[in-house]
């Protein structure tokens, strides 16, 4: 079966209520149409994500969303979400408006704002575009059991849900980026970055004209941002693995080694890398490898080297904060 047929498929599965894995450029997603109350449903199920936690719709282009915000929203907010669709969409960011009356809320977990994001890879475009005739939107957060570790390959999601209802996956490669898509929430008097990514603050600032505000949440992930609406990877836990996972300075890494070993622990390192490309796009494959590993051994530890304290490495930071055990 050629790409085309698969992807025309995977719309008619989506067209009929069932649920699709798809690739993106962050991460896969786990979709379903964004109307169909009960296969929204069937994604929180299946993931065991709670139900008052919102998912992103995913559309194939900005007049698409037009349906989910409204078609004659002359707002402030709008103005930003032209501005900012415009210059990033197809693209890693996703953001948070105000949801249109006439719009469902069933993924949106009870709240009266909606997150939207248009995707850039080809064959998650090819499937809007294709679903599109059925639907106005794919609700699909990661492709991942709820608070753990987002795939960023086929065989991720096949490890992830093996066994369980019927998942049409479409195989895409890695994940170019390899983390989630950065969020601005549009819904206040200024725009804020809820979850940071591949496109940087200064970057929407950029393509706004103005500044953006960064959530508690995102300074600290154990802070809580009472005026934010709840938005997707934002809780204090979560891209978690099963095993313990501690982050470590470099000065410290082999003496947190060394008296790890002598309790009598097995200690399995992630150490830093140079390239912050590199080393995002490859994070969650090893966090996985590790885990995997770990999960073999009685007392097995995660180590993970603390990359740099550098503004560029804001995403990945956010990721390993939520990421590590709580003490």
């Amino acid at each position: 079966m050629n790409e085309t047929t698969q992807i025309e498929a995977a719309a008619q599965r989506l067209r009929d209520g069932g649920l699709v894995a798809f690739p993106t450029e962050t991460v896969y997603g786990l979709g379903a149409d964004a109307g169909n109350e009960s296969a929204v449903a069937a994604i929180y199920a299946v993931k065991g994500r709670p139900a008052n936690h919102p998912l992103i719709v995913h559309i194939a282009d900005h007049n698409a969303a037009l349906y989910w915000i409204g078609h004659n929203d002359l707002s402030a907010a709008r103005r930003r979400f032209d501005r900012l669709a415009a210059r990033f969409w197809p693209g890693p960011l996703t953001l948070i408006m105000r949801r249109s009356e006439q719009a469902p809320g069933w993924a949106c977990g009870g709240q009266a704002s909606i997150g939207l994001r248009c995707p850039a890879h080809p064959i998650a475009q090819g499937l809007l575009q294709a679903f599109s005739r059925y639907g106005r939107g794919i609700a699909a957060p990661s492709a991942n059991r709820y608070g753990r570790i987002s795939p960023t390959t086929a065989q991720h999601v096949r490890d992830e849900f093996s066994g369980d209802a019927p998942i049409l996956l479409l195989d895409g490669g890695a994940a170019r980026h390899g983390l989630e898509s950065t969020i601005i929430d549009l819904s206040r008097e200024q725009a804020v970055l809820l979850r940071p990514g591949a496109i940087s603050a200064d970057e929407v600032a950029a393509g706004l004209g103005e500044s953006v505000a960064i959530s508690s949440n995102v300074i600290d992930p154990d802070q809580i941002d009472r005026q934010a609406p709840r938005a997707s990877g934002t809780l204090a836990s979560h891209y978690a693995p099963r095993n313990p996972m501690y982050i470590v300075s470099s000065i410290d890494l082999h003496e947190k080694v060394r008296v790890h070993e002598q309790a009598g622990k097995r200690v399995l390192v992630l150490p830093c890398a140079d390239s912050l490309v590199g080393y995002a796009h490859h994070l969650y494959a090893r966090l996985r490898e590790l885990d995997e590993q770990a999960g073999a051994i009685t007392g097995a530890i995660i180590l993970v080297e603390a990359p740099p304290r550098e503004p560029q490495w804001q995403a990945v930071w956010d990721r390993l904060l939520r990421a590590q055990t709580k003490s």
